[in-house]
């Protein structure tokens, strides 16, 4: 396979220095990410004390593509990711470069918004009073450092931020579970006169886990960086069902944790529900140390995103549907270096822009679309004569399920009637159809030769 040599042909080539531990706490972490320090007020305003059941059944929907990813990483473990799947499995560079490049988009819009909030905790923190952009930019900087420094060096700065995050919220487990019983965890919210909302408690769970459904999303992550993972046909899919079990017990247990402490309606109102719920279990700890373990949580995220952007564009363009200088490595770092310096000067612009909040609101619609187009990739490949079966396989009911959850999810989202983000959607998609089609010269040959060589090999 290309991706297992560091050098071919005197090309420099990425390097497998990822072992199973790094990769399952990079997965944990993107899972985990920052989201769950806000996301379990917004939920609790949704579900009252049943939180935990949307996180369940959230799991499950995300858990039929999770498994999905897992046997595409088991046969193809390529840095390209969704794009390289998408044009084995339809042949067509034009969907495989709008799915590439959307899931990018999603990257780059989490990466420049983290970038702020870090900015903004740490200055706040500290008391530095300095231009937040120029804190923002430096954080970006110091990103692209780790990341051209190498693969494990990247990883092992996620371990640790991974580490830290889940100790904050082993932290809220912990100084909690004393309270577990105090709540009736089937309560669901009602209306001013305490009459049942309009909706049966299926409908709710259902809005709920659309909520939630995103706070599993880290295999797209995970699969972007399989080839620099050692032994990835057995190695990723262990990795990806790890993470996302792991992710599910926190996830449970700090749902039931919340509301067992403080009450779903205070926690549905606190701007830090979960700083909330240590200052009252834990009233002695200090929360200028949860704050700063909120920091790590932001930051982890901007650099999960940022390593899987960079790979993907490195993936796109040794499929020749970028350009051949985005696949360059460094000869001693291993790294995609230009990939990470271009992805750097459009974060530092976008995080200059401001609030983002639509444009990435609209990333999670590209998202959904993303992972219905790899679902039905993955049944095309199994189906497909002659197809190697991977080292992990997984029945056609299960991509069929995930791309039918996947849709659904969309159909839902769009239904809630707040159009813009689904016309931002639109727009991207629009707008990197147009990018394919006048960047086009020369793409065509390369693109023979990589489907060449893949056949081949």
């Amino acid at each position: 396979m290309a991706g297992t040599q560091e050098t071919s042909a005197g090309e420099a080539r990425l390097k497998r220095a990822v072992g199973l531990p790094q990769v399952t706490l990079f997965g944990l972490g993107s899972m985990l990410g920052a989201g769950i320090y806000g996301l379990i007020g917004e939920a609790a305003r949704e579900l009252g004390s049943a939180v935990w059941l949307a996180f369940l059944v959230s799991m499950v929907a995300a858990l039929l593509t999770g498994l999905s990813y897992a046997s595409i990483a088991s046969r193809h473990p390529r840095a390209g990711g969704a794009a390289y799947v998408t044009q084995r499995a339809y042949g067509r560079p034009m969907v495989s470069y709008v799915v590439g490049l959307a899931v990018v988009c999603s990257g780059l819009t989490s990466i420049a918004t983290q970038s702020n909030v870090v900015a903004r905790n740490f200055a706040g923190a500290l008391g530095i009073d300095a231009p937040l952009s120029l804190l923002a930019i430096g954080f970006l900087v110091l990103l692209a450092g780790v990341l051209f420094r190498g693969i494990s060096e990247s990883l092992w700065l996620n371990a640790v931020c991974t580490v830290v995050e889940a100790f904050g919220l082993l932290l809220v487990i912990a100084v909690g579970v004393s309270y577990w019983g105090n709540a009736n965890l089937l309560e669901f919210p009602t209306n001013e006169d305490g009459s049942a909302l309009q909706g049966s408690v299926v409908l709710l769970v259902a809005q709920g886990a659309v909520l939630t459904f995103f706070s599993f999303i880290g295999f797209e992550d995970m699969l972007n960086v399989s080839e620099e993972v050692k032994n990835p046909e057995r190695t990723m899919p262990i990795a990806m069902i790890s993470a996302m079990l792991m992710a599910t017990a926190i996830y449970i247990a700090i749902a039931i944790t919340a509301v067992s402490v403080v009450p779903w309606r205070e926690l549905a109102e606190a701007s830090g529900p979960l700083t909330l719920v240590i200052e009252r279990a834990a009233p002695w700890f200090p929360t200028g140390v949860y704050a700063g373990i909120t920091i790590f949580a932001v930051a982890n995220t901007a650099l999960v995103n940022y390593v899987m952007a960079s790979r993907l564009l490195y993936g796109m363009s040794k499929q020749g549907l970028l350009p051949a200088a985005l696949g360059r490595v460094h000869p001693t770092r291993h790294t995609p270096y230009v990939a990470i310096g271009v992805l750097l000067a459009i974060v530092i612009v976008l995080s200059l822009v401001g609030d983002i909040a639509a444009l990435a609101s609209s990333t999670v619609l590209l998202l959904l679309g993303v992972f219905t187009v790899v679902n039905v990739s993955l049944i095309v490949l199994k189906r497909r004569p002659g197809e190697k079966p991977g080292a992990f396989e997984v029945p056609v009911v299960v991509p069929a399920l995930g791309a039918i959850a996947c849709a659904t999810l969309i159909v839902v989202r769009i239904a809630e009637g707040a159009w813009t983000a689904p016309i931002i959607a639109g727009s991207l998609v629009a707008a990197i159809f147009v990018l394919y089609l006048l960047t086009g010269a020369g793409r065509e040959g390369r693109i023979d030769a990589f489907l060449e060589s893949e056949r081949a090999s």
